[in-house]
């Protein structure tokens, strides 16, 4: 395990070669958007595909808390890891966020894994339209909401923690009416498949390079980041995490850095720029 400020073998082994990028919740933290799973992080449990379309009941207790969330998620800023990032001119930047704040950052060659919150579908039609449109008509349909809920607590998926939704309503699809749901991967969910394939051929374009895989602010949790992390330690390409905190992938790793992400990636984009 190696600090900032002392030599440093994981910033010298990312400091030349391609790199692709690997980012999770602990890279927007500094943008205060909380993080599901670092050090001294609250559990929280986030709802499911399949609790989602259970029926209206999950909708009205889903789209209740986001409503809130969403309305303070959207002011998040990219902070100096995002733009550490953008300027790192990686291969591709596989995240799992779903705040768009590397998009924010202008980030070249970004693969959003689980979708955008700022993202709406409609379940029936697949009519895809934008959070802002939809957040106003939620307002509309439930005047004062957001004032009386100011102080819950926001997590990092733009949820927040909130129990009593009763009399929330949820507006329909405005073509078909149908269920609406935010664009984004829920638990149970697969990643659509070309998404998965385009990050997988990025990994794999590094066999024969000097590159390596990064990992910033991810715990590896789930399968979904955890899998291409594999896929480079099978083909012999270096991997190196930083991130607070163990991961699922601490073992397979080249290099681990137990730090946080904005100081560490702004030194590296210092070195390779």
């Amino acid at each position: 395990m190696t600090l900032l400020g002392q030599q440093d073998p994981a910033l010298e082994r990312c400091a030349a070669g391609p790199l692709v990028l690997l980012t999770g919740a602990g890279l927007s933290t500094d943008s205060g958007i909380p993080d599901y799973r670092g050090p001294g992080a609250p559990a929280r449990t986030p709802m499911t595909y399949q609790e989602f379309v259970s029926g209206p009941a999950a909708q009205q207790r889903y789209w209740a808390r986001s409503h809130l969330g969403w309305s303070r998620m959207k002011r998040a800023e990219p902070n100096a890891g995002h733009r550490a990032v953008a300027a790192l001119g990686a291969e591709l930047v596989i995240t799992q966020n779903v705040d768009g704040l590397h998009e924010a950052a202008g980030t070249p060659r970004t693969v959003a894994l689980h979708g955008r919150i700022a993202d709406i579908v409609c379940l029936a039609c697949r009519r895809t339209t934008s959070r802002a449109g939809l957040q106003q008509r939620l307002e509309d349909a439930n005047p004062g909401w957001a004032a009386t809920h100011a102080d819950v607590a926001v997590r990092p998926d733009g949820d927040v923690d909130l129990e009593d939704t009763h009399g929330f309503v949820v507006p329909a699809c405005e073509d078909c009416g149908g269920v609406l749901k935010p664009d984004v991967v829920f638990f149970g969910e697969n990643v659509p498949k070309p998404r998965v394939e385009c990050c997988y051929a990025a990994v794999e374009a590094l066999v024969g390079s000097d590159g390596c895989l990064l990992v910033a602010g991810s715990s590896l949790t789930v399968m979904s980041g955890l899998r291409f992390v594999r896929r480079a330690a099978q083909l012999g390409i270096p991997v190196v995490i930083v991130n607070r905190g163990p991961t699922r992938g601490d073992d397979l790793a080249a290099h681990k850095v137990d730090t946080g992400t904005s100081e560490w990636l702004s030194a590296l984009a210092e070195v390779r720029c």
